[in-house]
This record gives structure tokens, sequence and C-alpha cells, in this order.
């Protein structure tokens, strides 16, 4: 059940993915957790609709360099940065979900944490343990909180950006929708902070080649690790695994109950299933390039 934003409220399975950029504040770095507080507000009123509810979330190694005191400290590169950030991440991660613990107690919800590298994709057990630890999870009720397991990944293991991780998570459990909240309105045909003549993209039937080279000049925010190019290699993954898609600005939160009533909100991927698509080795490709 794909192709219109009428369809969307008919969506039963829903991945929701929030970026660093969306959780913090721009002017301190600390959690927003007013944005929080309503976030979760809203996933938990989706779930009490009847749907299935999985979130992907940012914001640990931001939250734990804050917590320590180290943004300043952190060197750009080198076995040293990496230690820095996994051990930001290990503070950050503890303090991000007892966050989202103590909100989603508040609405009578749930929440699990589950943590991923790119072996939990590429490796054919742990993908099915993964996989298998998400249904039941579901199955029970609960909110799966998905983050990428940066405490232990290293370049050689690590997905790399959360968009991308939404997305196969999207694809593992075989979601209806994925919905983006990014810090940008959807996707432009230019960077619209440098370009006042970029037109909008509400809706994308097939992500051409033309697209996707529309994403590769844009950057992240300088908190996130995501640009618009991460975005659509996201809807690729999202689309051909059969998954709507939705680019939306987490400005303001109730755009997920706007979206899910079929409002205009965002830019729509619709999806275009590829029974050749195989998931592990477009990880795998991604990791290459």
């Amino acid at each position: 059940m794909s192709g219109s934003r009428e369809t969307i409220g008919k969506k039963k399975r829903i991945v929701v993915k929030i970026g660093s950029s969306s959780l913090t504040h721009g002017e301190t770095g600390d959690m927003d957790y007013i944005r929080m507080e309503k976030l979760v507000r809203e996933l938990s009123d989706i779930r009490n609709q009847g749907k299935e509810v999985i979130l992907v979330t940012s914001g640990a190694i931001a939250a734990g360099k804050k917590a320590l005191n180290c943004g300043d400290l952190c060197p750009d590169s080198g076995a040293e940065a990496m230690a820095v950030k996994q051990a930001c991440s290990a503070v950050g991660q503890a303090r991000l979900m007892m966050t989202y613990q103590r909100l989603f107690a508040e609405y009578n919800q749930v929440a699990a944490q589950i943590l991923m590298t790119r072996n939990t994709i590429v490796d054919n057990l742990n993908r099915f343990n993964a996989q298998n630890t998400f249904f039941e999870l579901l199955k029970l009720g609960a909110i799966p909180v998905v983050n990428e397991n940066d405490t232990v990944a290293t370049y050689e293991i690590e997905i790399g950006d959360n968009d991308t991780l939404s997305a196969i998570v999207s694809a593992l459990v075989g979601a209806d929708l994925l919905i983006l909240l990014s810090d940008i309105d959807g996707l432009y045909t230019d960077d619209p902070r440098r370009n006042p003549e970029a037109r909008f993209i509400s809706r994308v039937d097939e992500l051409t080649d033309e697209l996707m080279d529309m994403g590769k000049a844009s950057t992240g925010s300088n908190v996130g690790t995501g640009g618009m190019n991460t975005k659509l290699t996201a809807a690729k993954i999202a689309t051909k695994s059969g998954v709507d898609m939705v680019i939306a600005n987490s400005r303001d939160i109730g755009v997920l109950h706007r979206l899910l009533a079929g409002e205009e909100e965002g830019t729509l991927f619709v999806a275009r299933k590829d029974e050749n698509f195989d998931l592990p080795d477009f990880v795998e490709q991604i990791h290459k390039t």
C-alpha cells in the first residue's frame, strides 16, 4: 500500500529517525528536553492507534561530549579521536536511553534499546537474530529505540550515519513507512540555504541518477553526520525494499501526526520494490565507496 499521501495514515509499521541537530540546542549542545518530550508523546500516540513504532535516534556522542566536557578537546582524526568518540558514546548512550525510558514511561510505553553495527547486517546469523529481536519486541508492544553502537564501532564495522541505519532497519523489519525528521523541509533542487532559487520537490516516484547527484554536494549540520546525500541513500534502500519514505522538518514534531493524517508535509519517496535488491550487499557497497 504505497504511492499517495492518503495511504500514509493506513501504514501499520512505522520507523521514525531523528538526528542530533534535532535533539540538541544549537547554542549550547545540551539536550532539548522539550523537543524530546514532544517526540515521545507523538510516538506514544501513534502506538496507541494500534500501529507499531520504531525510533532510530542520534544524540549519544553529542550527549557524552557535553557530559564529559570534552567537545573542544576532541582531535579531528586518528586513533585518539576514535577513542574519545567511543568514550563519549559510552556515557552519552546511557544518558540518552535513560531519558527516553523516563519519557516513554510517562505515557505508559515500554522502550527497548537496540544497538547495531554494520556486522549486524552483513553477517547472516547476526541479521537473523536482530530481525527476530525486533519482531518479538513489536509483538510484545514495546517501542525499539535504535542507535549505532558507537562505543565499539570502528571504521571497519560502522554504518556511519543514522539516515542509512534507519533505512536498513526499515528494510530489515519490513516497515511500511520510514520518516526522516531533519532540519530541512525535504528535498530541493539545490541547497535552499545557499540558493534562494531552489525549488521544493514534494514527491519522488523514481530515484534517478540526476536526483542522486543532487545530494552529493550537500552537507549536514556540524552536530550530525548526515546530509542530503545520506538521505537519498536511505531513500534508495527504503524504496527498493518496498518502504515509502518521507523527509520532513523536525522544527515542529507535530509534523508526525499531520503526515499520518495525509497532509502534504515534506518529500514523499514512493516505494518501488526491487525483488533483486540485496540489503547486505548494498551495505557493503556503501562502505567501500
